[in-house]
């Protein structure tokens, strides 16, 4: 008799933080908490640099991601190679479709899928909008990558994944602004008032927040006219490695490389809370911007959450 599962889960919504080690532990914390060893399909929906991959890592260690952000293609794809043969060698399979669709037609895709759930096998499929429509069934659990990370326990009623991801693309947006201008403070700040490059970060909507030990000898408005001056340059900011990024000519430490816009004039409307928060119960000094709509008001960022250093 198939055992009885009541659902609770509706709907999470996390911030989206920046760095592939705050993925990872986000990764860690949705699997802990939302997974169950009954769940066979899942669906990851998010458009290119919102970090799928990272957050996949921290939820599934150790498995072999098809089509790496280093760039480690494995091919064949060992789901297709499996099917061909008759035999699942795994429990668990990793399925990028974006990049797989170059390769495979679609139906051969939504088919080897059905075939390693109908043996019980688990299958992470990034991009799952574009299985759904050929699948014809929904993911055990979906999660949306953006500008922030929502999890869901869809039923046939949905959410569906183009609902999903129509949310989480218009949001990645704010996100990459943000991540830029958190850079471009934290370049300054080291720069131009001797702060010390290691610090913490935590997340607020929009926005980003930099957590310092000690408070700097830094005029915030300054700050912030100084990083408007180099936004208004309008500087490419490019990858360089998995460590750095490059902001014109000079290159920076990113533990997020590939979640930033491509020239500093993307970033609309950056501000800086005049004062610094300081924090009694980390007792650490809080230096707070944000990005976007100017309906977002700074005065009210109740929203920000702790994170780890990157």
């Amino acid at each position: 008799m198939k055992p009885t599962i009541i659902e609770q889960l509706m709907y999470a919504s996390y911030f989206a933080p920046r760095g592939r080690n705050r993925m990872y532990i986000l990764g860690q914390q949705i699997s802990e908490r939302y997974l169950s060893p009954l769940d066979r399909l899942i669906g990851i929906v998010g458009d290119a640099g919102a970090g799928k991959s990272s957050l996949i890592k921290g939820m599934f260690p150790g498995l072999e991601l098809t089509n790496d952000d280093d760039g480690v293609n494995v091919r064949p794809l060992p789901l297709l190679k499996n099917v061909d043969k008759g035999f699942f060698s795994s429990h668990t399979y990793h399925l990028d479709m974006r990049f797989e669709m170059a390769f495979t037609q679609l139906h051969v895709l939504a088919e080897a899928v059905k075939q390693a759930l109908d043996h019980n096998k688990r299958v992470i499929v990034e991009h799952f909008d574009l299985l759904y429509p050929a699948l014809k069934r929904n993911a055990d659990v979906t999660i949306g990558v953006g500008g922030e990370v929502i999890v869901v326990r869809p039923t046939v009623f949905g959410p569906f994944p183009t609902e999903i991801i129509n949310v989480v693309v218009k949001t990645l947006r704010y996100r990459k602004m943000a991540h830029t201008a958190e850079d471009l403070t934290a370049l300054v700040l080291t720069r131009d008032y001797g702060a010390i490059l290691s610090f913490d970060h935590r997340d607020v909507h929009h926005g980003f927040v930099l957590e310092y030990p000690v408070e700097i000898d830094a005029d915030l408005k300054e700050v912030e006219k100084k990083v408007k001056r180099i936004i208004d340059e309008g500087l490419n900011v490019s990858y360089c490695d998995e460590g750095h990024i490059s902001i014109g000519e000079d290159t920076w430490i990113c533990s997020g490389p590939r979640t930033h816009v491509s020239n500093t004039d993307d970033v609309e409307n950056f501000r800086l809370f005049p004062e610094y928060k300081y924090d009694p119960k980390t007792k650490t000094y809080l230096i707070i911007g944000q990005v976007g709509p100017l309906s977002e008001n700074l005065d009210g960022f109740a929203g920000v959450s702790y994170s780890v250093t990157s």
